[in-house]
């Protein structure tokens, strides 16, 4: 029975028609429009005389849904083809990723192989939960995918579709078509796929310019990475140019000016850095800031290439640009927010955007801008403080698209030149002011650890319950350098309680690496006494 079995599949022929069915997988986030692809692929294909069958398989919700659509395509013959349903592993032709971490994952699950798979991707990345809610930088690397890519697939055409979906007015599935057109991996012309985007009748126009630049970069066979994309990006776009009254920006000239005379290797963060402050308060506060800096580069070391004035560049611009109730009603007002906004919801032609902005405060961020004495009386009050918190914490949504909550919002924003006079920024400044004197201090007998006690001022981060989680583990770290000080390896242990702190948002790892740093040190202590 085997044997006959075993010659009756042998003396089967191969059907030539199963060399012509073609097998396309996209992978698309939710809200990237992988449902309109799959339809103008489908479309495509029947305009060309294919059999088509198009299946989608809904993922969990990491970045607003994950989804696989699947598509087969074969001539039409005498007999209806039978399709498959789902993507097998290293039986894929085409894939297409809608974001860089959608092709690892496709890699990852053997669907891009090297013998056949023409892998299409954007180089650009939406980001999924895990990645967000890691205190410190989650991000997974881009540049592991790519070089992952460039090895697991046959053909790998790579560029920031997402980008050039926004410069033509269009969202990305219109450039991931033009990408697949341009690519030459299906066998139609040109004039089919802009057909099939033409009957589909909304947003024509944008779509058709997001194609066209999409087909023109896959034919030039574009691979680039993330960062070098951006760099593209910016370096077309020039430097933004300020505008206002010529008296102020002869004063804006003149900081930019003193940032540029640092030495090259502090130069470019300080610039960032004077950007970021004055757009936060004013000029004046530039001017604290280059003041500050420069008293700090006085007293550098060149020979260690000013590692400790760029870390102090880098961090002081963060501390002296914290998040408060001023600075949120300012982001979320500002016209280019709703520029943004607009791209990223791509709304049909005469649409009406509603923009709906979340406020929660608490009685610390109510206080917190009132001005400092009085600020300080009412902190110290509970009474007054649980009073003032029972009338403020509570959920607020204020439709921004609307002239009266978008006018509140717009007068809170504005009351931004009063910040100096408040508790908020006393408080912050007298932080920002010990933290400093501390690295200073440590610098003159440890330059690495005085390096890394500036870095711990990124623990210290966001508005209301997170920046009081954030101060919480900057002081335990902090605490912790203070037992280490003094020790050859005092520089590596405050890295290993910032990475620690960094790990997870209730600072488990935190504590045990506390205890390990507070087991050795007491011992080291109790020698000395002895």
């Amino acid at each position: 029975m085997a044997s006959r079995t075993k010659s009756a599949l042998a003396a089967r022929a191969h059907d030539p028609a199963l060399d012509q069915v073609i097998k396309i997988a996209v992978m698309a986030v939710g809200g990237q429009g992988g449902g309109v692809l799959t339809n103008w692929i489908e479309d495509t294909a029947h305009r060309n005389g294919y059999a088509v069958q198009a299946t989608s398989v809904a993922g969990v919700a990491q970045r607003t849904g994950a989804t696989i659509y699947y598509i087969e395509m074969a001539p039409k013959g005498d007999r209806a083809p039978v399709f498959s349903l789902l993507p097998a592993a290293g039986d894929v032709d085409i894939l297409v990723a809608a974001e860089m971490m959608e092709a690892g994952r496709a890699i990852m699950r053997g669907f891009v192989t090297p013998d056949r798979t023409t892998l299409i991707a954007s180089a650009h990345r939406a980001l999924a939960v895990s990645e967000k809610m890691t205190p410190g930088d989650g991000i997974a690397s881009s540049e592991e995918v790519i070089a992952a890519a460039e090895v697991a697939a046959q053909r790998f055409i790579l560029f920031d579709m997402e980008r050039m979906a926004l410069d033509a007015g269009s969202v990305i599935s219109s450039s991931l078509f033009g990408a697949l057109a341009g690519s030459g991996a299906l066998p139609f012309p040109r004039e089919s796929y802009e057909d099939a985007i033409k009957a589909s009748g909304r947003g024509v126009k944008a779509s058709l310019r997001a194609f066209a630049a999409a087909y023109e970069a896959a034919g030039n066979g574009v691979i680039e990475s993330t960062a070098q994309a951006r760099a593209t990006v910016e370096h077309a776009a020039g430097a933004p140019k300020p505008k206002g009254p010529q008296k102020l920006i002869e004063r804006w000239q003149a900081l930019e000016s003193r940032a540029e005379a640092f030495p090259e290797p502090v130069r470019e963060m300080t610039l960032t850095g004077l950007k970021a402050v004055v757009d936060f308060q004013d000029l004046d506060y530039g001017v604290e800031y280059l003041d500050r800096l420069e008293a700090i580069l006085d007293q550098d070391d060149p020979s260690k290439g000013y590692e400790f004035t760029r870390e102090t560049a880098k961090y002081v611009a963060k501390a002296m640009a914290y998040d408060d109730v001023f600075r949120v009603a300012d982001l979320k007002t500002r016209g280019s927010r709703f520029e943004r906004v607009r791209k990223e919801i791509s709304p049909v032609d005469g649409a009406r955007m509603k923009l709906t902005e979340f406020m929660h405060p608490r009685a610390e961020e109510i206080i917190g801008m009132m001005p400092e004495r009085l600020g300080r009386r009412l902190s110290q009050s509970e009474r007054a403080t649980k009073m003032i918190d029972r009338v403020v914490n509570k959920g607020r949504r204020l439709r921004t698209d609307r002239l009266l909550p978008f006018a509140q919002l717009y007068v809170l924003g504005g009351l931004r030149k009063y910040r100096r006079g408040t508790l908020r920024h006393a408080i912050e400044k007298e932080h920002m002011d010990s933290w400093l004197d501390l690295a200073l201090k440590y610098r003159r007998i440890d330059y690495a650890l005085g390096v890394e006690t500036l870095r711990n001022r990124r623990l210290v981060k966001g508005y209301s319950d997170t920046h009081a989680r954030g101060l919480s583990k900057f002081d335990r770290v902090m605490d912790g350098v203070a037992l280490l000080a003094g020790r050859d390896d005092a520089a590596h242990w405050c890295n290993l309680l910032r990475e620690a702190a960094l790990a997870d948002e209730k600072g488990e790892q935190l504590e045990g690496a506390l205890k390990t740093v507070r087991s050795f040190a007491g011992q080291d202590n109790a020698a000395l006494q002895n």
